[in-house]
This record gives C-alpha cells, sequence and structure tokens, in this order.
C-alpha cells in the first residue's frame, strides 16, 4: 500500500523527542559497551543510516570518540524479493573497515516482523566475524515474525497490522517526526 493511501492517525514523536531518544540511545550503547573501544555503528539503508551517523555524532560529543559508520544495503538478502519490485534496485554496502572482531550496533528506524533484521544480520556474516552484533531502533511496533529483539529502543510503540509507522528524518524528509498512519 503506498501511504499516499493512507491517512495520519496521530505524530508520535516530534523533533525534540527524537533528539532525547537519540541521546537516550547514545548513552545506552556507551554503557553497554564500556566505551567506544572496538564499536562500530552500521545504518540499514534508507532510515538506519542517518540515524547511525546522529547516534555516532552524539557518542562523540558524549564520549570525545566517534566510532566508526557503514551503510548496508540488504536488498538481496530480503526473503520478500520478489514481492518487492519486479527490477529491484540495489545501492552499495558501504563498510570502509573490517567488522571482523569488532562490536557492530545495527542501526534502523522501524522494527516490525524481524526481517529486514534477519536479511542484514545475513549480510553482515557475509562480510566478517563481529564479536557481537547489536540492534538500536528508533521504533518498536511489535508484531515479530521472527525472533529477533531491539537492543536499544528509542520507543516502544504496540500497532495493529492495519497501521503504518512512517519515521520521517530531516536528511530525507526535511523533518523529524514520526507519524502513525492508517488505511482509508
Amino acid at each position: 500500500m503506498n501511504k499516499s493511501e493512507m491517512n495520519v492517525k496521530k505524530e508520535l514523536i516530534d523533533a525534540a523527542a527524537m533528539e532525547r531518544a537519540i541521546t537516550r540511545i547514545a548513552h545506552e550503547i556507551l554503557e553497554k559497551n564500556k566505551g567506544t573501544e572496538d564499536l562500530v555503528l552500521i545504518g540499514i539503508r534508507t532510515r538506519g543510516v542517518p540515524l547511525a551517523n546522529r547516534l555516532a555524532a552524539k557518542i562523540a560529543e558524549i564520549e570525545g570518540l566517534k566510532p566508526a559508520t557503514g551503510i548496508l544495503d540488504i536488498t538481496l538478502y530480503r526473503d520478500d524479493l520478489s514481492t518487492v519490485a519486479q527490477q529491484p534496485i540495489v545501492h552499495r554496502t558501504e563498510i570502509p573497515f573490517d567488522i571482523t572482531g569488532k562490536k557492530v550496533v545495527l542501526v534502523d528506524d522501524v522494527l516490525y516482523t524481524g526481517r529486514t533484521v534477519r536479511a542484514a544480520l545475513d549480510a553482515l556474516i557475509d562480510l566478517g566475524r563481529p564479536l557481537q552484533i547489536q540492534l538500536a531502533i528508533m521504533i518498536d511496533r511489535g508484531h515479530r515474525e521472527l525472533p529477533i529483539r531491539a537492543d536499544f529502543v528509542g520507543k516502544n510503540l504496540p500497532t495493529s497490522r492495519r497501521e503504518v509507522v512512517d519515521v520521517n528524518l530531516a536528511e530525507s524528509d526535511g523533518q523529524d517526526k514520526v507519524l502513525l498512519l492508517e488505511k482509508n
């Protein structure tokens, strides 16, 4: 379903609340990993990338050291590739460092069924053998189909399957906010 065929039910998070969530998640990442040693952040294309960059900048602000960041494209790892598009657009994965032995924090905007994260895990393992993989998510909306959970969550938001969580980021959408959409 196209987002243009949906109504905005309500705004869940505004720019200030998103900034607070990023700050909290950055602190939680530092606490769990005891600093930035061997820590890297990898954003899942598309909206996980700016979130990973914001988290890295916030960690640098707090700790004085900015963890390396990378971009992961999971297109070819999706289990629904044939239903997404006839000719899916594949972008480059840009991880300019070895992830072997690193504490990788995988970053995305919404955790729903867990299938995107499963694809991302497969893609990461093809690149090396991290010491640990953790998951940071802005919105966890439930409805898991796979046994996957986030280590760091901006907001838990139980939703119905008729609803869609739309994360808007200044980098791609012109403003920071999270909307709850519902089918017309």
